[in-house]
């Protein structure tokens, strides 16, 4: 990077916010997507929207590519600055600015923590209800930037269903609300859902504001262990035909949650041979005498099949220590061994079919899978494990295994990804899902908001041949 450049970017920030040493730029140079890293040549840490403006206008001028980093949880390499270039960091946009309790709304900054902004809404007795997995360390600016979702989702919605109304700095440097701070608006193209999920290729977010709704005060939380993985999977749609929608409907295979109370200290759940996978079954509202009428309904339904003793969470600290075996899926399994995961979502009813391909795919092929997920929302976490694999395989047949499941999804109408989005890792299978005129009008759309191709260059679309 030349010194012009570098001068021209530290009069903007100032020289305490712009970073070229190496432990730096390697910090910034990787999120949890496997053993990636691409570090940026220049991080830099703007603190308000006239700044991002200006660095984006020398970025043009320049003709440099840069990339919006977030907290660095994300799972499809989307924040890598594959080419270099500068990295813009997210994180002193930190600040919660308003809570409106008359219109149920929250304004907010992108570098806020989604517990923390949930946390705040909980106070006043309202609810953000998107809780992805890494709410405790993930951003509300990526998870507007991936259309993140979380447990809750097929009762509640996910991000997407949560933006009103954003500020957006665009790559060409123009400032601009994409919307209206109201629930109603057809007031030509909707632009606020165009950014939501375009993964920072659009603009960078610099304010939001999300719809906060009323909290419910009571769960039930049940535990539910099946013989078969496969009908764990038939119990999801079962549950639903039952004229129920849980708050929230998890499903984790039985090496998941092995996988976890070895990585967990403290979780106390005893898990009997004979046992391949489980549900975790949450139902919500005001009224405990109607959740336990749907509970009662749910157990009805689940003791069609295999199923060995529910476990009933019946105190907080049950509950949380259930939640907490959940959401540390995902760790226990990257502790566990070298790992890809892809993000399937099918309609729920073909999940066990999805399962069970999956399982005949990496038969085929030689691998270890570990699945977990939002069953109720179709959502499912295909974790394949290197174990004892050859490098030469890991390399070569591994790659062949994961299109033939992203075929398998597309041809049960299903997608790629249902949370994590495409990014770097994901992007050369979008021929799968999408006809060479889709991708095209995506392409064109990229063009029109980024003459340049400087914003997050080299995501989502498939290399060319």
């Amino acid at each position: 990077m030349n010194s012009e450049i570098l001068l021209a970017l530290e009069n903007i920030v100032g020289s305490a916010y712009i970073f070229i040493d190496d432990a730096t730029r390697n910090t910034y140079g990787h999120d949890e997507t496997e053993d990636l890293s691409f570090p940026p040549q220049v991080v830099v840490k703007p603190a308000n929207k006239f700044e991002v403006s200006e660095i984006l206008n020398i970025l043009n001028l320049y003709n440099i590519s840069t990339v919006p980093i977030g907290a660095r949880t994300g799972l499809s390499g989307g924040a890598l600055a594959i080419y270099g270039g500068i990295g813009i960091s997210m994180e002193r946009f930190n600040k919660i600015l308003e809570i409106d309790e008359r219109n149920l709304q929250i304004t907010t900054e992108p570098g806020v923590i989604t517990q923390v902004l949930r946390e705040a809404a909980a106070e006043k007795g309202l609810l953000y209800p998107v809780d992805p997995s890494s709410m405790g360390s993930c951003w509300i600016g990526g998870n507007i930037a991936e259309n993140s979702g979380g447990a809750r989702a097929l009762k509640y919605g996910v991000t997407k269903d949560y933006v009103l109304n954003l500020e957006v700095v665009l790559p060409t440097g123009d400032i601009i609300w994409t919307g209206a701070n109201t629930l109603k608006n057809s007031t030509g193209y909707n632009l606020t859902q165009l950014m939501v999920g375009s993964e920072g290729t659009l603009g960078i977010v610099t304010k939001a504001v999300l719809k906060l709704i009323p909290q419910n005060k009571h769960n039930i939380l049940l535990l539910v262990p099946f013989v078969k993985a496969e009908e764990a999977c038939e119990a999801v749609s079962a549950i639903f035909r039952a004229g129920i929608t849980p708050s929230a409907l998890e499903f984790m295979e039985r090496d998941a949650i092995d996988w976890t109370l070895k990585f967990v200290d403290g979780l106390n759940v005893k898990v009997n041979d004979n046992i391949q996978a489980h549900l975790l079954i949450e139902v919500d509202g005001n009224y405990p005498e109607i959740l336990m009428q749907e509970a009662e309904q749910i157990l009805k339904v689940v003791e069609q099949f295999d199923i060995d003793e529910v476990l009933f969470a019946d105190t907080e600290e049950q509950k949380n220590a259930l939640w907490k075996l959940r959401r540390s899926v995902a760790e226990a399994v990257k502790a566990n061994s070298i790992y890809k995961e892809e993000d399937t979502v099918v309609p729920r009813y073909e999940l066990p079919k999805l399962l069970k391909g999956i399982k005949e795919i990496g038969a085929k092929y030689g691998f270890q899978s570990v699945c977990y997920g939002h069953a109720g929302d179709g959502n499912l976490h295909v974790n394949i494990i290197k174990g004892e694999m050859s490098d030469d395989n890991w390399h070569t047949q591994v790659p062949k295994g994961i299109r033939e499941i992203f075929e398998l999804t597309v041809s049960l109408k299903g997608t790629l990804s249902g949370e994590h989005g495409i990014g770097l890792v994901q992007k050369n299978y979008m021929d799968i899902a999408f006809s060479k005129v889709h991708l095209e009008l995506m392409e064109r759309i990229k063009a029109i908001f980024d003459p340049n191709n400087v914003l997050n260059p080299g995501k989502i679309f498939p290399d060319e041949a």
